[in-house]
């Protein structure tokens, strides 16, 4: 079992929320931005917190922010960029568009990880969640590799790698709901805002 300062918690947040219309970090679900929810799964499970983001309003939450290090290249270099800037081997990656994720769920991605795996991810129903995973800072370079020949997604980096694949339970499912859409975050305002 890994302690927590052998943990980084790394928040992507760079995204274009093209779908969304504005920035989905920053998105507001029981008074909180999404972001903060991210922060508070993470927190005690992680030494140290980075954000993802070229957008210095992040600056505010009182984590590390880091720039993407390659623009406009997707959540493949998203997660290139926080593993850059990680102290740590063990990395539990989480994009900012999550909010009812909470610590137990990234609990076990930790809980499940071993020496064998370069990524631990979740499963729900037909979905794999690369954006909700534990990855090792080796990761890196297999990250280097498929952004330069023109890779983004993080789906192409868990296909090549040594992934473990965990079946989310069916009564976890709704943490894993991600809000894409103004119709996602209204249905999550009228089931989840109680």
């Amino acid at each position: 079992m890994k302690g927590k300062d052998h943990i980084t918690g790394i928040i992507l947040a760079g995204g274009k929320s093209s779908r969304m219309g504005q920035d989905k970090a920053l998105l507001s679900f029981k008074g909180k931005p999404f972001i903060e929810y991210a922060i508070n799964a993470l927190q005690p499970l992680a030494s140290q917190i980075v954000i993802v983001s070229d957008h210095k309003e992040y600056d505010r939450f009182g984590v590390t922010r880091v720039d993407d290090l390659i623009k406009d290249a997707g959540p493949l270099a998203g997660l290139y960029s926080g593993l850059y800037h990680s102290k740590t081997e063990n990395n539990l990656v989480l994009s900012c568009d999550v909010p009812l994720v909470d610590s137990q769920l990234l609990q076990q991605l930790i809980t499940e990880d071993d020496p064998s795996v370069d990524v631990v991810q979740y499963k729900s129903g037909d979905k794999t969640m690369p954006l909700i995973a534990l990855y090792k800072k080796s990761c890196i370079a297999t990250c280097s590799t498929l952004l330069k020949s023109g890779e983004r997604r993080l789906q192409e980096l868990t296909k090549t790698l040594t992934t473990k694949t965990i079946i989310l339970d069916k009564d976890l499912e709704h943490q894993v709901i991600n809000i894409n859409t103004e119709h996602d975050l209204n249905h999550l305002r009228n089931e989840f805002d109680h």
